[in-house]
């Protein structure tokens, strides 16, 4: 969305080296450097990141609510993907 605030951007933090950026928020700003700055300003105040990414809104693509059940439903057609299709040894519990 475009307006007299600029892009709105959102923005991932990452709390340590080696740890996955989270969703933090989003920002406005009018270039990518205006956005790190601004996601900084406001969501790295108290030392909380080590790392920004700063993305378009526009440019997330996600799928929607009413592709629940055909989405994330495992594909039939390969069988080996199941864990039904290997013999478990006997003794063996937890896998």
């Amino acid at each position: 969305m475009n307006d007299s605030q600029g892009i709105l951007w959102e923005v991932f933090i990452q709390s340590k080296p080696g740890q996955p950026h989270k969703h933090a928020g989003s920002v406005h700003a009018h270039d990518n450097e205006m956005a790190l700055q601004n996601a900084r300003d406001l969501y790295c105040r108290r030392s909380e990141g080590t790392n920004l990414w700063v993305v378009p809104a526009s440019e997330i693509v996600a799928s929607s609510p009413e592709d629940i059940g055909s989405f994330f439903e495992p594909s039939n057609d390969k069988v080996y993907r199941h864990p039904t299709f290997y013999n478990v040894p006997e003794g063996i519990t937890h896998m």
